[in-house]
C-alpha cells in the first residue's frame, strides 16, 4: 500500500513538472510573440517615417558678397578633400559658378575672388554628432560617433527576464531590418575678396608640446584682401540609405551652396 502511494506521488510530481515546463514555454511563446507584434509595429512605423530621401544642406554662416562689374566676376578655386572617400566635385562648382557669369582663373593673383574649400567628412554619421558639427562652424570638430546607452538588468523575477530577452530577440531580429541611416558631407570654406583698401589681419594659435604645455604663435599682417569663412553641412536621410543612393545629392547640396553664394 506504502508502496503504490509512493509510486502515485512520483507521478502526480513528474506530471506537475511537465505541466509547468509547458506553462512557461506557452508564456515565453506569448510574450514573444506580442513583443514581436508590438516590435514590427515600431519598425513599421519608422519605415513608413523615414521612406522618403530627406536631403538638407545648410550654411553655419550667411556670407555677403559685395556687387562687382562684370569685369571683376574671376573666381579661382581650389578644392582639398581630407576625407576617406574618393570624390570628383571640384568639376561641378566650376561648372556652376561659371553658369552664374564668373570666370573660373588659374592664376589667384588675377582673381578678384579666391574659393578655397576643404571637404572634411564624409559617410555615415549620428543625428546628435552632425548637429555639433553643424553648430561647431568653421574650423570646429568635424563629426564623430556618440555614445550610445548601456542598459542594466537586475533581478526583477522571471517575469521580467523572460519579457527582457524575448524582447531583446524580437528588437534585434526587426531592428538589423529597419535602420535609419544619415549619411552627411561636412566642408569648412573660405572666400577672400580683393579690396582696394588695406586690411590688417591677426593670427593666434596654440601648438601643443607633450602632455601638458603648449606654445602660443601669434602674427600680424596687411593685406588686400577680405576674408569669409564659413561651414557647409549636407546631410541625407533614409531607411537603409544606401552610400551610393546618398553621395549625389550630398554633392549637389555642396555646389548648390557655394554657387548660391555668387
Amino acid at each position: 500500500m506504502r508502496h503504490q502511494q509512493t509510486a502515485c506521488v512520483s507521478t502526480t510530481t513528474s506530471y506537475l513538472g511537465s505541466f509547468n515546463q509547458t506553462v512557461i514555454f506557452i508564456v515565453i511563446a506569448s510574450v514573444f510573440g506580442a513583443l514581436m507584434l508590438l516590435s514590427g509595429c515600431a519598425a513599421t512605423t519608422t519605415a513608413i517615417r523615414y521612406s522618403d530621401l530627406d536631403v538638407q544642406t545648410k550654411m553655419s554662416t550667411t556670407i555677403f558678397l559685395e556687387p562687382v562689374p562684370p569685369e571683376a566676376k574671376t573666381v579661382f578655386i581650389q578644392m582639398r578633400n581630407t576625407s576617406d572617400k574618393q570624390l570628383n566635385i571640384g568639376a561641378q562648382i566650376r561648372q556652376a559658378i561659371a553658369a552664374k557669369g564668373y570666370k573660373i582663373e588659374t592664376d589667384p593673383t588675377k582673381a578678384h575672388y579666391i574659393l578655397q574649400a576643404n571637404i572634411l567628412q564624409v559617410g555615415k554619421i549620428d543625428q546628435s554628432a552632425l548637429e555639433s558639427a553643424y553648430m561647431a562652424g568653421f574650423g570646429g570638430v568635424a563629426g564623430g560617433a556618440a555614445a550610445g546607452a548601456l542598459v542594466g538588468g537586475s533581478r526583477a523575477g522571471a517575469g521580467a527576464l523572460v519579457g527582457g530577452l524575448a524582447g531583446g530577440a524580437a528588437e534585434t531580429i526587426l531592428g538589423s531590418l529597419v535602420k535609419v541611416v544619415n549619411f552627411s558631407m561636412i566642408t569648412d570654406i573660405q572666400i577672400s575678396e580683393r579690396v582696394k583698401g588695406a586690411v590688417s589681419q591677426q593670427f593666434k594659435s596654440s601648438l601643443k608640446q607633450g602632455a601638458s604645455s603648449t606654445t602660443t604663435q601669434t602674427s600680424a599682417s596687411t593685406h588686400n584682401m577680405k576674408r569669409y569663412q564659413t561651414r557647409i553641412v549636407s546631410s541625407a536621410r533614409k531607411v537603409n540609405l544606401e552610400f551610393a543612393e546618398a553621395l549625389p545629392h550630398l554633392e549637389q547640396g555642396l555646389v548648390n551652396s557655394i554657387s548660391g553664394t555668387f
